[in-house]
């Protein structure tokens, strides 16, 4: 479930820009009116604000509130202000050109089939490239052969699964960690063209046969860059609101996680941010709200606390 907290009426789009307006006029920025419309408002609604607001001014609202906002507080509501297709296609987009596998992975495995295809779509639209094309030309090696089967694959979405084939293709992963040969290509093939109900099917039999998680399997063997993206990979097929879970507390408890915890709440407050929430309650004994006032300071931290449902 979401954490956006929508109020009920809802401002005209005229209105909300008008209040945009306001608080970007005279001399420095009521950020403070700025987060209560914007944060309180869906991607469909913040889209007729965006045009309402071109309408009567004749400016870019998004170009404006960079002009008027800084640090991380404007790369949130930047992220924030565009269609999630594209806030997605934005993130992926910084990701490539800082060599951020992570976002990479998460992209192509957490997101369904038809709607990466949509992600790349926009990310077209956006840079006039290949999403595939720009990580090709930033990778080298395993990692862009892993990463280009991961976003090149249109995979089947059914529940559907061969279970003999699990079998079979658990002891190939499992052999591969073994011998220490994670690039081979039949684990690429494995984590590039199979369902995610297949998936999971191979990574439970992987645990019965073998008596431990692949992800534990991996996350013992060594530090490589290359075994990081397969196990981002295995957990965000498997169980992306708990790997979710994992990055806040990361993105909380560490310095320079700042591109994380936006990423996480702007990405997710529209669609499962309470669930994940709760997982990080749950695992956590504390509440994310206090958590992430802990994290950010000032605007930033008030923005994102308003998209968190506070």
């Amino acid at each position: 479930m979401a954490t956006l907290n929508v109020p009920h009426p809802v401002p005209t789009p005229e209105e909300d820009a008008q209040a945009l307006r306001k608080a970007c006029q005279g001399w420095g920025t009521d950020e403070k009116g700025v987060i209560e419309v914007i944060a309180h408002r869906n991607a469909d609604q913040l889209r007729l604000i965006k045009l309402a607001y071109e309408r009567l001014y004749n400016e870019n609202l998004i170009k404006r509130l960079e002009s008027e906002l800084s640090g991380d507080f404007e790369r949130a509501v930047y992220r924030w202000m565009h269609p999630p297709t594209e806030r997605e296609a934005l993130l992926a987009h910084v990701a490539v050109t800082e060599s951020d596998h992570r976002v990479i992975v998460e992209t192509a495995c957490i997101n369904s089939t038809n709607e990466l295809l949509v992600v790349k779509k926009a990310y077209h639209a956006l840079y006039k490239r290949s999403l595939e094309e720009d990580v090709a030309s930033h990778t080298s090696g395993d990692m862009r052969k892993f990463l280009v089967a991961l976003l090149g694959t249109y995979r089947y979405d059914g529940p559907d699964v061969n279970i003999r084939l699990a079998e079979s293709e658990a002891k190939i992963l499992h052999d591969a960690i073994k011998e220490k040969v994670f690039s081979h290509e039949e684990v690429i093939r494995i984590l590039g063209t199979r369902s995610k109900a297949q998936l999971v099917a191979t990574f439970n039999r992987y645990k019965d046969e073998f008596g431990v998680s692949i992800t534990k399997d991996l996350s013992g063997k060594t530090s490589d860059d290359f075994v990081a993206a397969l196990r981002v990979a295995v957990r965000c097929i498997v169980a992306p609101k708990k790997y979710y879970e994992k990055l806040l507390q990361s993105a909380t408890s560490n310095p320079g996680y700042e591109d994380a915890l936006t990423r996480v709440i702007v990405t997710r407050a529209e669609k499962d941010l309470k669930e994940i929430k709760e997982l990080f309650e749950h695992r956590t004994n504390a509440l994310l709200e206090q958590a992430i006032s802990n994290k950010a300071s000032g605007d930033y931290r008030k923005f994102l606390l308003a998209l968190l449902g506070k």
